[in-house]
């Protein structure tokens, strides 16, 4: 994994504090989770998971959530990660829990990503969103995505379409 820069923090009206921190092994078995939760059929295997996160040229991040009257490890919520290929980024995954959905976790998390992006010196930033995910949709967006083109049949065993969509970094 690419070792990065140090990641931000936010916190929402509730007085939840969402942290990002770069991914470590010991949460791919709480990635797995939020991978079958959010993903079904298509989700990820542990393996692949693993794979990922130790591949050349990708960076990984994780965000969990500090509850000042609770104790113990903070709870991991959301995970992200992006893949440097010399010229682009690619945004592998994005995946936030349900119940955490709607909050400012997925903007957090995408944030990082075009941070790190960014100082990698990619031109652009490329990912593929199943077209029935409106609300992922709206996010990529919202921080200036644009739709490149459909692929039909990209998610598997679903058979979902998928948009690319692309975002420039560089003038």
């Amino acid at each position: 994994m690419t070792s990065g820069p140090a990641v931000p923090s936010v916190s929402d009206s509730a007085g939840a504090r969402w942290r990002l921190r770069p991914m470590r092994a010991s949460d791919l078995d709480r990635a797995l989770q939020l991978e079958v939760e959010l993903f079904g059929p298509a989700a990820w295997s542990y393996a692949m998971l693993a794979e990922e996160l130790g591949a050349s040229g990708r960076w990984y991040v994780v965000a969990t959530e500090r509850d000042e009257a609770s104790i113990g490890p903070e709870p991991v919520v959301g995970y992200a990660g992006l893949w440097f290929d010399g010229d682009v980024t690619q945004v592998m995954t994005i995946g936030v829990a349900r119940d955490r959905q709607h909050l400012g976790v997925g903007s957090l998390l995408l944030t990082a990503l075009l941070d790190r992006s960014r100082e990698l010196g990619a031109e652009a930033v490329l990912l593929e969103v199943a077209v029935n995910n409106p609300s992922a949709i709206a996010m990529y967006e919202k921080f200036g995505f644009q739709r490149l083109g459909l692929r039909k049949r990209y998610y598997q065993p679903e058979d979902v379409d998928a948009y690319t969509m692309r975002l420039p970094l560089q003038a």
